[in-house]
């Protein structure tokens, strides 16, 4: 309710601004001056513009950032929010294309990663970049997130840059998105969203929320989408239902249960091959992989909450949830171009699979006490892991490289479970924002997690038990210059692990978690009144104790590798006339080793790590006329590597984007959406010698609906 009567507000302020103050004026003088208004002194009224949506979301409220409430303003951190509305009018339909327009995030999604794998501030993949739902994160095993793929059904995406573990925990040390999901409502509405597009794509989603009785409401959401996709075999389908059900008995308690279930097939595409290092456009189109080759998700959520607000000074807060995700891999996932014979030489039959259950309560209280407000929970989950693989991975074939023959996925490896893990995680976390005055704001805040693994292999190996700890803290001092403006400063320390906790074997055993330290300072201002925000911030984080070489025999893997990123980011949003909103973000990273060996001894001391850009900047232009509003976007992305020797070259990128919006009437706009309107071929990312490369051309045209 308060979200709607503050976007009417925001509307009625800005149908306001063209008024003219004389003509507004001259309608009120003869109502002021009559003998009943004249004996009353009414107070007065300001009226200031509100930003429109699409800003940077420096006035709200925000958990993503700290468990205390403060609104990304207040937060000595820097925190980047990005609402529906505008993930709509960009034709951000998937999480990485949202999260991908925010400040100095790139996405390296692949086949085997579940697709939501990012860089962030010099530190990259899925051991460094966390995902949540709802501050939720399911534990990560092999290297996998694939949960949430879409934006449908989620007010927000907010963004945390730089050590998050003491509000997510480990594996946060480039940074934390958090995907904030839409809220039951005793108001009655309904959104819907039909698209169609080029290579036979189509999306359909659905939304509802309403009153149920007199102290129930509700929330569901249904999204679903297909493809046939650019290359062969490049179908790709998913679809997902989610559902929260709220009772209100009194104003002081609350009561949710929340039910989600999400199947996808993406892309069964593993790269393209590479002729001394570059892709040859000639194979753009080309997808070597198997007809019968596999990559599903399956994931289900059940979670149930309760708040209850004691008194003025205590509100406690529980959430107990239960996730399981099913995953199933069959490809051929190595290519190796020989130009002369014109084929490719295909290895790496991988058959792969997933069964992961996860039990977990979060007990939080949350205290104000005079200028504190303060949180202190627990939070513990166990999850229990099976994987199974047709390891060594044996097979190999031969195609055209021009016209291949896909054929089907034979190998003489069985196929069978090979281990289970049990891993039960303990966090223990306190934080405290206090308000010192009416300019200052002093965070402060630990946390402690404790991780107990206990793998058992089906297949002779040796079982082991392991208990990896971390710390984290942050202190944080945020000073209002005014109203509008703070600037900040903050060190913190998070922590990373060295591979995947849930999956951790025997060769890694012996190793703690890593170590990242920042210090960071920055500025964020809103300014004419509302109608424009930006925010600057510098950072330097060092990451210690990275698996190396041991230095005099390389064959023996050791801790005391580090290295260590510094930066400058900048962001704004603005509205400098009705017409015009413009948006954009830069982020500039200078990331490299200061000590690491890999195998064979080299030494990659100064070198930048993989998949890291030293320059990522995002461009919106949207201009309104009448029923109509034309949006053009860029995208720039700088010139990475796809190894830590800085022997193979990902070339920089631009891709630029287009959307013309039709407000048909109150409760319709249609859309028409063009990505990479010039078909630029670029890399997103690399997978051993193979480049993924990005979406070509394409429209679509999307309906949308609400009532």
């Amino acid at each position: 309710m308060k979200h709607t009567q503050s976007r009417v507000l925001r509307h009625t302020a800005a149908s306001l601004r063209p008024v003219p103050l004389a003509m507004l004026a001259m309608f009120c003088s003869p109502w002021l001056s009559t003998p009943a208004l004249a004996q009353s002194v009414l107070p007065p009224v300001e009226v200031t513009a509100k930003p429109e949506d699409g800003g940077l979301g420096l006035s709200r409220p925000s958990s993503t950032g700290s468990r205390t409430g403060l609104s990304a303003r207040e937060l000595p951190a820097s925190l980047e929010q990005v609402d529906a509305d505008t993930q709509r009018q960009r034709g951000d339909f998937g999480l990485v294309e949202a999260v991908t327009r925010t400040t100095g995030l790139t996405a390296q999604g692949t086949g085997g990663n579940g697709g939501l794998a990012f860089s962030a501030r010099g530190f990259t993949g899925v051991t460094s970049v966390g995902v949540a739902e709802d501050g939720t994160r399911l534990g990560v095993a092999a290297g996998t997130v694939n949960y949430p793929s879409d934006s449908w059904g989620y007010e927000r995406i907010e963004v945390l840059r730089g050590p998050a573990s003491i509000v997510h925990g480990t594996g946060t040390a480039g940074a934390t998105i958090n995907a904030v999901r839409k809220q039951p409502s005793r108001e009655q509405s309904v959104e819907a969203l039909v698209g169609v597009g080029q290579h036979g794509s189509a999306r359909l989603g659905l939304g509802a929320a309403g009153p149920i009785g007199e102290i129930a409401s509700y929330r569901v959401d249904a999204y679903g989408h297909t493809t046939d996709g650019e290359r062969d075999l490049g179908r790709a389908k998913g679809g997902k239902f989610m559902g929260t059900l709220r009772f209100d008995p009194s104003s002081d308690l609350r009561f949710e249960v929340l039910a989600d279930i999400s199947e996808q097939k993406p892309e069964r595409y593993w790269g393209t091959p590479t002729l001394n290092g570059r892709v040859l456009s000639s194979l753009r189109d080309q997808n070597y992989n198997v007809r019968d080759s596999v990559i599903r998700y399956q994931d289900q959520r059940l979670r149930a909450r309760a708040e209850w607000k004691a008194n003025d000074w205590l509100t406690v807060r529980n959430e107990a949830h239960y996730f399981k995700a099913d995953r199933h891999w069959k490809n051929i996932e190595a290519y190796s171009y020989d130009p002369a014979s014109g084929t490719v030489a295909r290895s790496d039959y991988l058959e792969i699979t997933h069964d992961l259950e996860q039990k977990g309560n979060r007990l939080e209280a949350a205290i104000k006490a005079g200028a504190h407000n303060a949180v202190i929970g627990w939070e513990t989950s166990k999850a229990t892991f099976t994987g199974g693989n047709s390891s060594p991975y044996r097979g190999a074939s031969t195609v055209s490289a021009h016209d291949p023959v896909h054929g089907y996925w034979d190998s003489p490896d069985v196929s069978a479970p090979k281990f289970d893990t049990d891993t039960t995680q303990h966090a223990f976390y306190l934080e405290d924002a206090w308000q010192v005055g009416d300019k200052w704001l002093l965070l402060a805040g630990i946390r402690r997690d404790i991780n107990e693994v206990d793998r058992r292999d089906r297949t002779g190996g040796t079982p082991f038990d392991k208990t990896l700890g971390g710390t984290a803290w942050r202190l944080g001092l945020t000073h209002h210059l005014t109203s509008d403006t703070s600037v900040y400063g903050q060190v913190s320390q998070g922590h990373d692990p060295v591979t995947n906790i849930l999956t951790l074997n025997l060769a890694n055993s012996s190793f703690k978690l890593t170590t990242a330290r920042q210090v960071e300072v920055g500025v964020k201002q809103q300014f004419g009144q509302g109608l424009g925000e930006w925010t600057a911030a510098v950072y330097r984080i060092d990451k210690d104790d990275i698996i190396t070489r041991h230095p005099d025999t390389p064959s023996i893997s050791v801790q005391g590798g580090s290295q260590h990123s510094k930066g400058l980011e900048l962001s704004a949003a603005i509205t400098p006339t009705a017409q015009w909103r413009l948006e954009g973000n830069f982020a500039l990273v200078s990331a490299e080793f200061d000590e690491l060996i890999e195998a064979g001894g080299a030494n990659r001391a100064g070198n930048r790590p993989a998949n890291v850009p030293r320059q990522v900047a995002n461009l919106w232009a949207h201009y309104r006329f009448g029923d109509w509003q034309a949006s053009l976007g860029g995208r720039y992305v700088g010139k990475r590597y796809g190894n830590n020797a800085n022997t193979v070259d990902l070339p920089s990128y631009v891709v630029a984007d287009a959307v013309l919006n039709w407000q048909l009437d109150s409760t319709t706009t249609l859309r028409l959406l063009g990505r990479n309107l010039t078909d630029k071929l670029y890399v997103t990312a690399a997978y051993g010698s193979q480049h993924l490369l990005g979406d070509g051309r394409r429209v679509e045209l999307v309906a949308d609906f609400r009532f």
